[in-house]
């Protein structure tokens, strides 16, 4: 019989989406403002590289101590501080427009509310949904896929800089509130466990093979994925010679495709009730999908196999994001500790993978396109060794005990 879950769960989702979305959007709108942003500063496509990505840095540098300080303390609290450490940030950004230091200084405060975010992802979305994870983990990825599309149309619709951020800023204010009003560590009728000292928590994560499989997995899988969308654009504009607004609108396509699939992929496997022979399938799809990009030619083809692309590969990250809370060492307890060591690693190998092929590559597209496929395909890897933990792997396991 299959375990009831919480009505409440939906609020729980809602509000991480919720989150997810304006972490990534004021991410994002840096980017959609770039031509306004760059000559503001006076900064060149490395200074604007830096500020875009530092919010990553933040990440890398707190994923594993606020998550072992979930598990401690509870998310909630965690995640409320952090996102008030975010929400000034925001504001900061609005009134520090003429330098570059203090935007550099916002945007990684700003990185502080969905780093704890994503520390605890695993401990909250596992606590509500269970086996169910994976689902609410593709609706976690399909917020980011929404919030990347949305901020590069409507960032600059506000007439100015400062009107764009100080809107964002707001919205993530009320965003903040809400997950204080609506969010709970635990379902009605629960307790959180009672609190250990932080290293212990850490301690039983980083001895659990299984945690840091599912690190070097998500890893590959970020990293791929990661080259592969900022390689995309300027391949089909120099190898295909494709224009600059086509060529961006391809490339949109492929996050379309990633929205359907981060939330079709988990929800059928949920229904399969089994992660490992799925996963190898799909990521086996992705990764021929992603290498036969270069060798298609121009027309209605590319533009089918660029949302296949990215369809296939948006299906690995959420499930195998999910899969450390069922994980028999790991559960609920250590869920935050785990999170922390899968967010590091996977952000240190987005990182360094990418700049890594394209230093073997360099402007050979064919190479560039062999590297990206096969890192992608690596990230299936580590699932051959990782036990099954699909909802009827583990039906058949309490079943066995109780005989």
């Amino acid at each position: 019989m299959e375990e009831k879950l919480p009505s409440w769960r939906w609020a729980i989702v809602s509000v991480v989406c919720l989150l997810c979305f304006m972490a990534n959007y004021m991410q994002y709108q840096v980017s959609a403002l770039a031509v306004e942003v760059m000559p503001m500063l006076n900064i060149d496509t490395v200074g604007f590289s830096m500020l875009f990505l530092v919010p990553m840095l933040t990440a890398v540098f707190f994923s594993i101590p606020l998550g072992a300080l979930g598990d401690r303390i509870g998310s909630k609290k965690v995640v409320t501080v952090c996102t008030a450490i975010s929400v000034a940030g925001g504001f900061l950004r609005c009134f520090t427009l003429d330098s570059f230091t203090m935007q550099m200084a916002s945007m990684f405060l700003i990185g502080m509310g969905i780093s704890a975010l994503n520390a605890n992802l695993i401990k909250v979305l596992g606590t509500w949904f269970r086996e169910q994870t994976g689902f609410a983990m593709g609706l976690f990825h399909a917020a980011s896929c929404v919030a990347i599309v949305v901020a590069q149309i409507c960032a600059g619709l506000f007439g100015s800089v400062f009107n764009s951020y100080m809107v964002a800023a707001v919205v993530m204010t009320i965003s903040w509130v809400l997950w204080i009003v609506l969010d709970r560590d635990v379902p009605e009728g629960q307790s959180l466990p009672e609190p250990e000292p932080v290293l212990d928590y850490l301690k039983v994560a980083i001895k659990s093979p299984g945690v840091w499989l599912i690190s070097i997995g998500v890893g590959f899988g970020l990293a791929s994925t990661t080259a592969y969308a900022g390689f995309l654009p300027q391949a089909l504009q120099l190898g295909k010679g494709i224009d600059v607004a086509t060529a961006g609108f391809m490339a949109a396509i492929v996050t379309v495709g990633s929205f359907f699939g981060c939330i079709v992929g988990p929800a059928f496997c949920d229904k399969l009730g089994k992660f490992k022979g799925f996963l190898i399938v799909t990521t086996l799809i992705g990764a021929i999908s992603m290498f036969v990009t270069w060798y298609t030619p121009v027309g209605f083809l590319l533009w089918t196999i660029l949302v296949i692309n990215g369809f296939f590969t948006a299906i690995n990250g959420p499930i195998m994001q999910s899969m450390p809370v069922l994980l028999p060492e790991i559960g609920d307890k250590y869920a935050g500790s785990a999170g922390g060591i899968v967010g590091t690693i996977s952000l240190l190998m987005s990182y360094f993978l990418p700049i890594g092929i394209s230093a073997i590559a360099g402007a050979d597209y064919t190479m560039n396109m062999g590297l990206e496929s096969l890192c992608f395909l690596l990230s299936v890897v580590p699932v051959f060794f990782l036990p099954e933990l699909g909802r009827k792997a583990m039906q058949a396991a309490v079943a066995k005990d109780s005989e």
